[in-house]
């Protein structure tokens, strides 16, 4: 078993799921939550998740063309971004695997798999991902 945990954070519900204007440059939106998701790869989430961390956003639309950086890979949703979040837990199954997303139906979907599943808040309340 592959001892460090796999984080997949669907970026469009994590984007959407604050109302500050993210819909007028959807690929700046995604790159910003990129640049403040990397920290957790090496840093962790304080008291929630230990470092190292395997940091994956997922993209679609507009932001499928942001690149990956240091500590983030992005993956760019070829269709539906639910169903490339599914894929990469099912690409996992002897790790453990953490999903933030707020959609009803991919947390029913990878919960299923054996993920957990958190909300964006609980991403956005630590101090190294603002």
């Amino acid at each position: 078993m592959d001892e460090t945990p796999l984080l997949i954070v669907d970026g469009a519900n994590v984007v959407g799921s604050r109302p500050n204007g993210w819909w007028r440059d959807r690929a700046g939106a995604a790159a910003r939550l990129r640049d403040s998701l990397a920290p957790v790869a090496t840093i962790g989430l304080p008291a929630r998740l230990t470092a190292p961390v395997e940091v994956v956003l997922v993209v679609e639309g507009a932001a499928r063309d942001v690149p990956g950086t240091e500590g983030v890979r992005v993956v760019s949703a070829a269709g539906s971004g639910d169903d490339t979040v599914v894929e990469l837990v099912e690409g996992a199954p002897r790790r453990r695997r953490l999903v933030v997303t707020a959609d009803r139906e991919l947390r029913g979907r990878v919960t299923a798999l054996g993920a957990e599943v958190y909300g964006p808040r609980w991403l956005r309340d630590n101090p190294t991902s603002n």
